[in-house]
């Protein structure tokens, strides 16, 4: 019996010690565009809040030529209100951002942040070729790498760039990494090395 524990023991024991031993280096995470669901949930809310802009229009308008609008005015609010949504939502599909983490050693990582912008998208939802120019020099402004420290405690990577830090979740195989770029914006990267 003695023996049998001893064995169930040293077992638990060594399972630890590899378990805790996982190494990420060389590990490389990726998503192509990590706010595509991000892009669909406010697509939805925008087709929810344009019944309400088209409704809170037609009031500012009523009350402003101080009579009920005619069904061709009401017809044409909604119209543009329509047009402005649709607009807003080619302008949001314009843009991309995919994303990389790469364990570089057993305490450096690297993520990197890649923007991209359909020109042609934007010039079909009406922007000019100057806020083009000017969206795409932002973007070339925005950083795309960064290095940053980390600490693995179970499956938590603690990752601080010396200023802020941050926690990613691996999954319990090893296959996804998630973590989150705002309250409202959750990733999930999948191991591609």
């Amino acid at each position: 019996m003695k023996r049998l524990f001893l064995t169930l023991v040293l077992a638990a024991g060594f399972f630890a010690i590899a378990s805790a031993q996982t190494s990420l280096v060389g590990r490389v995470y990726y998503h192509p565009n990590i706010i595509a669901d991000e892009m669909k949930n406010m697509q939805n809310e925008i087709d929810s809040k344009v019944k309400e802009a088209i409704r809170e229009e037609i009031e500012k308008a009523e009350k402003k030529k101080g009579r009920p609008l005619t069904a061709e005015e009401k017809a044409q609010t909604k119209k543009e209100a329509e047009e402005a949504s649709k607009r807003a939502i080619l302008v949001m599909k314009s843009t991309k951002t995919s994303v990389t983490a790469t364990f570089k050693s057993d305490k450096e990582m690297e993520m990197q942040m890649k923007f991209q912008m359909d020109d042609e998208t934007l010039k079909n939802a009406g922007v000019s070729w100057a806020k083009r120019k000017a969206i795409k020099a932002t973007i070339a402004l925005l950083p795309s790498t960064e290095k940053m420290k980390y600490t693995v405690q179970g499956n938590l990577i603690i990752c601080s760039d010396g200023k802020d830090k941050d926690t990613l979740t691996l999954s319990d195989d090893g296959k996804y990494l998630y973590g989150k770029m705002d309250e409202k914006t959750k990733f999930k990267l999948t191991r591609t090395k």
